[in-house]
C-alpha cells in the first residue's frame, strides 16, 4: 500500500453502543482506504452508520475496535488533546446546518478557524477575502449571515472549511438546509475547489443524487459496506 497515495485507511472498524442490555452495532467491521485528493461520499439511509463514521474519521468519537490512520496518525491512539490539535492542522468542516457566527461578517467568520493558528487579524483577514473570491462571494465580505440566503451561508461554510488548508475536508450532509437548484450549486462549487487545492473530501448524504458528484461513492447500511462504485468509471 502506497501511504502517499492512501490518505485515509480504516481497518476492521467496530462501534458498539450499549443500550440497556442490547448491544447495537453502529460499525460491524469496516474496512475501506480513501486517496489523496479524493472526493469520496458516503452514503446511507438514517441509522446505518454513515455519520457515525464520519465521527470516528474526525476523530471526534472513538472506535470500540479497529485501525483509523487519517494522514499518517493513528486516531484510535490519540489523546483528546492531540486530536484537537491534530484537527487544527489536518482537517476541515463543512456543516449542515452553516454555523455561522451571527454577529460576524462573512469574512470574520471564514477567519475565525486562523484565530488558532495564531496569525494576526489583518492576515487573516486577508486570506479570508481570497477565500471569498474563490467561492464566488466577493461583493459579500461584509455581509452577516441574516443578510444572504441560505446559499450564500453555505459558501462562507465552504470558505471557512477550506481558509486553513486542510488536507481532508468533512462535510456532513452540507446541502441539507438547501433547495434542489442551490445543493448543485454548492457541489459543483465544492468539487471545483477541493480539485484546484488537491484537498481530500469526504462527504456524507442519504442523497444518492448529490452522491454521484464524488470520484467514489461507498454505500453503507447496518454499519456494514454494502459497495463501493466509481461514477466516473461508470461513465
Amino acid at each position: 500500500m502506497n501511504a502517499e497515495e492512501n490518505v485515509i485507511r480504516v481497518r476492521d472498524l467496530y462501534k458498539i453502543y450499549r443500550v440497556g442490555e442490547t448491544r447495537v452495532r453502529a460499525l460491524n467491521g469496516v474496512d475501506f482506504s480513501i486517496r489523496r485528493g479524493e472526493f469520496c461520499s458516503v452514503v446511507g439511509a438514517s441509522g446505518s452508520g454513515k455519520s457515525t463514521l464520519l465521527n470516528m474519521l474526525a476523530g471526534l468519537e472513538k472506535p470500540t475496535r479497529g485501525e483509523i490512520v487519517v494522514a499518517g496518525a493513528h486516531m484510535e491512539k490519540m489523546t483528546e488533546n492531540e486530536l484537537v490539535r491534530f484537527r487544527q492542522a489536518h482537517i476541515g468542516f463543512i456543516f449542515q446546518s452553516f454555523n455561522l457566527m451571527a454577529s460576524m461578517t462573512a469574512a470574520e467568520n471564514v477567519a475565525l478557524p486562523l484565530t488558532f493558528q495564531g496569525m494576526g487579524r489583518k492576515q487573516r483577514i486577508l486570506k479570508a477575502e481570497r477565500m471569498l473570491d474563490l467561492v464566488g462571494l466577493s461583493n459579500y465580505k461584509k455581509h452577516r449571515p441574516t443578510q444572504m440566503s441560505g446559499g450564500q451561508q453555505q459558501r462562507v461554510g465552504v470558505a471557512r472549511a477550506l481558509v486553513v488548508e486542510p488536507e481532508i475536508v468533512f462535510a456532513d450532509e452540507p446541502t441539507g438546509n438547501l433547495d434542489f437548484r442551490t445543493s448543485r450549486e454548492v457541489m459543483e462549487l465544492m468539487r471545483r475547489v477541493v480539485r484546484e487545492k488537491r484537498q481530500t473530501l469526504i462527504m456524507v448524504t442519504h442523497d444518492n443524487d448529490l452522491a454521484r458528484y464524488a470520484d467514489r461513492i461507498i454505500h453503507i447500511r447496518d454499519g456494514r459496506i454494502l459497495r463501493v462504485e466509481e461514477p466516473g468509471a461508470a461513465g
